[in-house]
């Protein structure tokens, strides 16, 4: 009954409500903690894979309608910035997701708060979730508000992919060379679907820690935690 509050919570923040609530807490269910119980829960790895191809669809098409002056090579540059990870899980945060999906214990080991992959994700299986439930005009509702400031910046030509391990590079070496590492703390997934666990360290000291689908992404992720925590 709780989390059923929980859940009427986000709807609220969605602006849309589900005919099948089950969809909804399916889509915040991450199999962290469908794994942890006994009994059989439903989670949103299946529906997040339909979240993201419905996505790349919404994409597609504004791209196509709103920026006929483009080539195909450009628009495909232009919806990586609008799906990629960090504008995802920004979007999911600005109506607070990241406080309703259900994670085990072992997926808050690294951080206390969902990494930005697992936001990410949820973010599409949200919206994997409203297209089965209320069909493809609802779904691209969602999208075009909830990703509204992504796509506005974009179709003005700015990027809005962050390189933060140049950032935090940038801000340790202003006082001449230092030693920054990345390293793989574990790796584990089937190969279509791999998760790395990465720490950044700053003279041997470990200063952040970061999750992604690769190592790319997680030492990404490792140097924005680093940025954020300013323990250096």
């Amino acid at each position: 009954m709780i989390y059923k509050n929980r859940l009427d919570e986000f709807e609220n923040n969605l602006n849309y409500k589900f005919k099948d609530m089950n969809l909804l807490k399916m889509a915040l269910t991450h199999k962290s903690y469908a794994y942890e119980k006994d009994v059989k829960v439903e989670y949103n790895e299946r529906i997040e894979y339909l979240g993201d191809a419905i996505l790349e669809h919404i994409i597609s098409e504004l791209l196509y309608d709103f920026t006929p002056q483009i080539s195909e090579g450009e628009m495909t540059k232009k919806r990586a910035d609008i799906v990629c990870e960090a504008s995802l899980a920004e979007a999911m945060k600005r109506i607070d997701g990241q406080k309703y999906i259900l994670l085990g214990k072992c997926e808050t080991t690294v951080s206390k708060v969902p990494q930005d992959a697992v936001i990410a994700d949820a973010f599409e299986a949200v919206l994997g979730a409203i297209y089965k439930d209320g069909g493809y005009e609802e779904a691209k509702k969602f999208v075009c508000s909830k990703l509204e400031k992504e796509i506005n910046l974009v179709l003005s030509g700015k990027s809005l992919n962050v390189d933060y391990k140049t950032k935090l590079q940038e801000i340790l070496q202003r006082d001449g060379n230092v030693k920054i590492e990345y390293v793989v703390l574990k790796e584990s997934g089937p190969e279509h679907d791999k998760k790395f666990e990465v720490e950044v360290l700053f003279n041997s000291k470990k200063i952040g820690e970061g999750v992604g689908k690769s190592k790319k992404q997680a030492e990404q992720q490792a140097a924005k935690r680093a940025l954020e925590s300013k323990i250096y």
